[in-house]
């Protein structure tokens, strides 16, 4: 079995545009997985493997591959930079110990990388920085560096730096053993030569190469000491201080290169094995509370030797059945093992295992703690189930998905492709949580819901070409939601009479609007026994199972609080039933008159666009009912940040390229929501009704 020290789980993410795919495709190469590279812009890489990932030069669903690099085995895992697909990036980082986070030369800290980092630092992710593609136009790598300690609020520790810059971009210089890496002109990743620091550079190296000392030996406090007297530490002290401060997260190793001209790629992985952590070096897992959720103090010891604790991060669908990726904590996994899944209290046998090596695959008989590999077939395993030990049960830290802001509703073009597209839907819903779909009950239209409008159209591109089901698509629709705005104090009294035993149930209550992002609260102070504790729970899913659809116009209602305070009950007609009832009245009854109010979600959108088209920017943006909240200068143009409603960003990406003549772009995330002005309101209610009406 391997050792564990010489493992390292990373993952490789950024901004749609940086480098991640290319960047990737050049460690495959180094590490002799690959003899020919593909190129993205050629559509031949060898993560992107859908059709629809070759074709737009993007990444769509994190793809993972394994190599060697200096006698350590690397699982890269590389992730989608769209903010439609974040869900990927998410569930990439809760399964790995480390990252290189990818940023442009000249485009900077973009908000995609924002967003990554962030989630990153929710994950307490140990981290290298690449800056990549410095030979562009308008790269500066010591912005970069700027903008990371800015933008990002992180601490780079910059170990390389570039000689040249853009199409005099030649090498770098390592900063820690003042040794220059230079390539020649045949773009071979493995032609270069270690040289002296030019001599332009010596001052700027030396400066860089103190500074870097410095911030290593703050990580040792007997280090710090002999060197504020004057003792120069040694490199392997220096590294040991780097590999504690990056799995502390107190700095991150910065490195720039070219990925796609093969320049400066091997300090990078030199840098994975050096300083990013092994599996055993990073906090365990929490295992938490399968019923409530709470973290139990118990933790996921990696270990060989404990009993198999695994996470299931991953659905994929392809040519040889469904396959699920695993990221195994503790324990070993062997071909023909019994295995429980925690979620659904149901036992899977393990059949195929295999490493993956993007869309290729070796077989595996067995996998130990710190591996990633995938397994053929499994039934009934979905993403973020834990599998373990059946002798052992316990439940893992679950993943948390962001919910869909948009929908469409969508119908099969023929109609004998409804069972086609069900079975379809059916499975790319396992491969991606962040897609919803459901049947709307009155009129039968199936609804896709999702992140985004790109999210929704692959989805849709996907069913036609992978699936072979063609779909009429509606115009999308806005996630809208109702609420409260004032306190009521009400009283509903359900009863009805009916030969026998009839049903009775009063209840007295406030309704009153609840903290943002609340949902629904329920309280009871009935003392007395006015209304018996049994009924309680009767009320209280009453109320609940009436928030799904509210009075305005049939949407959802969010944060509402509900408090039981007294009632009355019969001896004998009393009963769940009745009481359950007199809460959906009394909601019914109560909502109209609580001032119920439309809510719509707001995005957080980020616009760049060249310094001439500014005002028009802003300007469409105030049309759209947009709120400015910042503006940035760029090298290269404006960034500017608001919020603006999702209702009005519709088809967004074209009016803002014929304002910009093609030179803009903007990217958007959910927000919050928040109430739509009256005119707004009254225009989506009346749609509403006459969408019932129709039916």
């Amino acid at each position: 079995m391997a050792d564990l020290s010489k493992y390292r789980n990373i993952g490789i993410f950024a901004h749609v545009d940086a480098g991640k795919t290319t960047t990737t495709e050049r460690i495959l190469k180094l590490t002799g997985k690959i003899h020919k590279t593909g190129e993205v812009h050629d559509g031949e890489s060898t993560t992107d493997f859908m059709e629809q990932e070759a074709e737009r030069g993007i990444t769509i669903q994190s793809a993972a591959v394994t190599c060697e690099w200096k006698g350590h085995r690397l699982n890269v895992i590389d992730t989608p930079g769209h903010v439609d697909f974040t869900v990927e990036v998410y569930r990439s980082l809760k399964v790995l110990d480390g990252g290189i986070g990818v940023f442009c030369g000249s485009g900077g800290v973009e908000p995609q990388s924002e967003t990554n980092w962030r989630y990153a630092n929710e994950s307490e992710v140990a981290r290298c920085i690449f800056v990549n593609k410095l030979d562009r136009m308008g790269a500066d790598f010591y912005r970069v560096v700027g903008q990371v300690e800015k933008v990002l609020g992180a601490n780079p520790l910059v170990m390389t730096l570039p000689i040249g810059i853009e199409d005099q971009f030649t090498g770098v210089v390592d900063v820690l053993t003042k040794k220059a890496y230079i390539w020649d002109e045949t773009g071979l990743p493995e032609n270069y030569e270690i040289t002296d620091v030019p001599a332009d550079m010596v001052e700027k190296v030396e400066e860089y190469h103190e500074m870097l000392v410095e911030s290593a030996v703050e990580q040792d406090d007997d280090l710090m000491e002999a060197y504020m007297e004057g003792e120069e530490p040694s490199l392997e002290q220096i590294k040991a201080c780097i590999r504690k401060g990056t799995r502390d997260l107190a700095f991150f190793p910065t490195f720039c290169g070219s990925a796609f001209k093969n320049k400066g790629m091997q300090l990078v992985l030199d840098a994975v094995v050096d300083y990013l952590p092994a599996p055993t070096e990073v906090d365990p897992q929490p295992l938490t509370d399968p019923e409530t959720g709470e973290p139990t103090g118990e933790v996921a010891t990696v270990d060989a030797e404990e009993p198999l604790k695994a996470l299931a991060f991953k659905i994929m669908d392809d040519r040889f059945g469904a396959l699920t990726f695993i990221r195994i904590y503790a324990g070993r996994l062997k071909k023909g093992d019994t295995i429980l899944n925690s979620a659904t209290g149901k036992t899977e046998r393990i059949g195929r295992m295999v490493e993956m090596q993007a869309d290729e695959r070796n077989e595996l008989t067995e996998a130990q703690a710190g591996d990633i590999i995938a397994v053929v077939g499994m039934k009934n395993v979905q993403t973020g189930h834990t599998l373990c030990d059946p002798k052992h049960e316990c439940t893992l830290e679950a993943m948390i998905f962001p919910d869909p802001v948009i929908s469409i509703a969508v119908a099969p073009k023929d109609k004998g492709g409804n069972e086609k597209m069900g079975i379809a839907i059916g499975k790319m819903v396992a491969e991606d949580p962040s897609f919803q779909v459901e049947t709307d009950e009155d009129s039968g239209e199936t609804i896709l819901k999702g992140m985004g409008e790109l999210h929704l159209d692959i989805k849709v591109d996907i069913l036609k070409r992978t699936y072979g089901v063609e779909l009429v698509v509606g115009q999308p629709q806005v996630a809208y939601r109702e609420t409260i705005t004032q306190e009521v104090e009400d009283s509903y009294t359900h009863k009805k009479q009916s030969g026998g035993s009839g049903q009775f149930g009063k209840i007295d209550y406030r309704i009153k609007p609840g903290e943002v992002g609340s949902g629904f609260t329920f309280s009871s102070s009935v003392v007395g026994g006015n209304v018996p504790k049994e009924f309680w729970p009767a009320v209280e899913k009453g109320f609940k199972s009436m928030m799904e659809e509210g009075v305005l116009a049939g949407f959802p209602v969010l944060d509402v609080e509900v408090e039981l305070f007294d009632g009355g009950f019969h001896a004998v007609d009393s009963s769940a039933i009745a009481f359950e009832i007199a809460a959906k009245g009394a909601f019914r009854q109560s909502i109209p008159k609580a001032g119920a109010q439309l809510l719509e979600p707001i995005m957080k959108v980020d616009v760049f666009t060249p310094d001439d088209n500014v005002g028009d920017v802003i300007g469409d943006l105030n049309r759209r009912r947009g709120m400015i909240k910042d503006q940035e200068a760029g090298a290269m143009g404006v960034r500017i940040k608001g919020e603006v409603p999702l209702s009005e960003m519709f088809g967004y990406i074209g009016h803002l390229r014929t304002i910009t003549s093609g030179r803009g772009q903007f990217s958007m995330e959910f927000s919050h929501y928040a109430p739509c002005p009256q005119n707004v309101a009254d225009a989506v209610i009346a749609a509403e009704k006459e969408k019932k009406a129709a039916k």
